[in-house]
């Protein structure tokens, strides 16, 4: 199904274009065998950063595409429609890059170049396995030894965990609560940084997820990002945008649900009669319709705060919230559709199932969203 946009930019509409064409050139035709196999596609990563497609939020200075977020995250739609975890492998990349864009010093930001154009890829090193939503209970710890900081814990599902350059981590160099956190920016090879066995996952399995453990890891002080004590407000921060960005992932996945599924419908036959021209299961597709799109325009509507410099933590809970479970709510009615053939991995709805879940956990569960959301009406 075409879906008509509205873009602020003649380039923004040349930057879709080409993210369709890559997405439908390079990820469709490898998604299934990656899969199969959970082997993670580095070098697709490479091949959108080189086509700018990494870094279109972020400046043209630092060697990004200095475009509004709106349209970034209807690229990352695109991209997720084909192969979502290339465009969650996409997203978490856009969010590591954000602490030392925005809180770098100049000699960090030097890195911003390679970050954004894909050769170096980064991870976002926060939950831990006994604190996910709590971030401000976060047990690792940072100790100042001259002139580094040691580094002890450990930190849970880390996308990019095996395949990472750089690792932001945030960790308590202070007291307990959020005021004792901060982040250090981490080159992937420092000794003591230790990746643990990839977890086995219900979907994504391309993009294998991990504990890693911090074994007196020496970290130089120069990579502290912003001050000592001002992590958390650097991760809640980036989660913000991160949370845009899944938003737009879920809303890719359920289109691409919902286009399997009404094409399924217009050639499958029963009581000599398109599926398709049954009331009941039409009106269950015009309801799926109805609520992809409502995704996308409140994942939009938050994105125009932000490209406006408006606060939109709120509404950016909002569009997470609904476009996951949204996503949830039209891959599980996709697989009904299908009937059998959707329980089988011969069509793609089947995976789209088991994708979608995840969307309703990362980047703060939909509790948490709810919980945001909650506290701004209290207010």
């Amino acid at each position: 199904m075409t879906v008509d946009r509205i873009l602020p930019s003649e380039e923004a509409y040349d930057l879709l274009a080409l993210a369709t064409e890559l997405a439908d050139r390079e990820l469709a035709p490898r998604v299934a065998e990656h899969e199969a196999r959970g082997e993670f596609p580095r070098e697709l990563l490479r091949t959108l950063g080189r086509s700018g497609l990494l870094g279109l939020p972020y400046p043209t200075e630092y060697g990004g595409g200095g475009q509004p977020y709106e349209v970034y995250l209807q690229v990352l739609e695109v991209l997720a429609g084909r192969w979502l975890a290339v465009a969650e492998a996409v997203s978490v990349h856009t969010l590591s890059c954000y602490p030392v864009a925005a809180y770098g010093t100049e000699q960090q930001r030097k890195l911003l170049p390679d970050m954004i154009g894909g050769e170096l890829l980064g991870a976002y090193c926060l939950s831990e396995p006994q604190g996910g939503s709590d971030a401000a209970a976060l047990a690792t710890r940072a100790r100042r030894d001259g002139d580094h900081y040691v580094v002890t814990g450990t930190k849970a599902w880390i996308t990019h965990a095996h395949s990472a350059d750089f690792y932001n981590i945030f960790c308590r160099t202070g007291g307990s609560g959020a005021g004792g956190i901060s982040c250090l920016l981490a080159d992937a090879r420092t000794a003591g940084i230790v990746p643990q066995a990839a977890e086995r996952t219900m979907g994504l399995r391309s993009s294998p997820v991990a504990q890693i453990a911090f074994d007196d890891a020496r970290v130089p002080a120069d990579r502290l990002v912003g001050p000592e004590g001002h992590g958390f407000t650097i991760a809640m921060t980036a989660l913000d945008s991160g949370r845009l960005g899944i938003a737009a992932c879920a809303v890719g996945l359920a289109q691409a649900a919902l286009d399997h599924a009404v094409g399924y419908a217009r050639e499958r036959e029963q009581f000599g009669h398109r599926v398709i021209d049954f009331q009941g299961l039409r009106f269950m597709l015009a309801d799926l319709a109805t609520q992809v799109s409502a995704a996308r325009a409140l994942t939009l509507a938050a994105a125009r705060l932000r490209d406006a410099g408006r606060p939109y933590s709120v509404e950016a809970a909002k569009a997470k919230l609904f476009a996951t479970d949204t996503a949830m709510r039209v891959t599980i009615d996709a697989v009904q559709v299908l009937g059998g053939a959707g329980y089988v991995a011969d069509h793609p709805v089947e995976r789209y199932l088991r994708e979608a879940k995840v969307l309703q956990i990362v980047e703060g569960t939909n509790q948490i969203q709810r919980l945001v959301v909650a506290r701004s009406l209290a207010a």
